[in-house]
């Protein structure tokens, strides 16, 4: 992956913005992880959060808290939707290998520190995701790349 890729990750705009509820993107190939994203996220603020507010005060008038909650809904909604309804998977960074790569291969020193997590509920793997939504919102945490790995291993690499 490129400097950018490594560097995506899911960052919202200022909390109790105008623009609370969007996406930070920059330039190059993972603008289009974050706009189907994006689509989830102002699909869950909009139809799903239970809230007494106006479409618009959903969108604009968002904590952090609440950024991270509409973030985990959207990231396992897609992922239980490309493992086709029955799985998801999600990949996340793990303690650092200690192994020497073989020959003609090239540590990442990322890829063989990530872990995978299934679940077969979609509840399940919504409540994991959120309690680990830092993984995909910090900086330097490789965020959208853990959630194209995700993608397709829930998918499955058959299909």
């Amino acid at each position: 992956f490129s400097c950018e890729w490594a560097a995506a990750h899911f960052s919202f705009h200022q909390p109790r913005s105008d623009l609370a509820y969007g996406l930070e993107t920059g330039q190059g190939g993972t603008r289009a992880i974050l706009a189907a994203v994006q689509a989830h996220i102002i699909t869950y603020l909009l139809f799903t959060r239970e809230t007494e507010s106006t479409h618009m005060e959903r969108l604009c008038h968002l904590g952090q808290g609440e950024q991270g909650q509409a973030l985990a809904m959207a990231l396992a909604e897609t992922l239980w939707a490309a493992g086709g309804g029955g799985r998801a998977v999600v990949c996340l960074v793990t303690a650092p290998v200690t192994t020497v790569p073989h020959g003609g291969y090239r540590a990442s020193s990322f890829t063989e520190r990530t872990r995978l997590f299934e679940f077969s509920e979609k509840t399940a793997a919504q409540g994991f995701i959120s309690d680990h939504i830092n993984s995909f919102r910090g900086k330097g945490n490789h965020g959208v790349i853990l959630f194209l790995y995700s993608l397709l291993f829930s998918r499955t690499l058959e299909r």
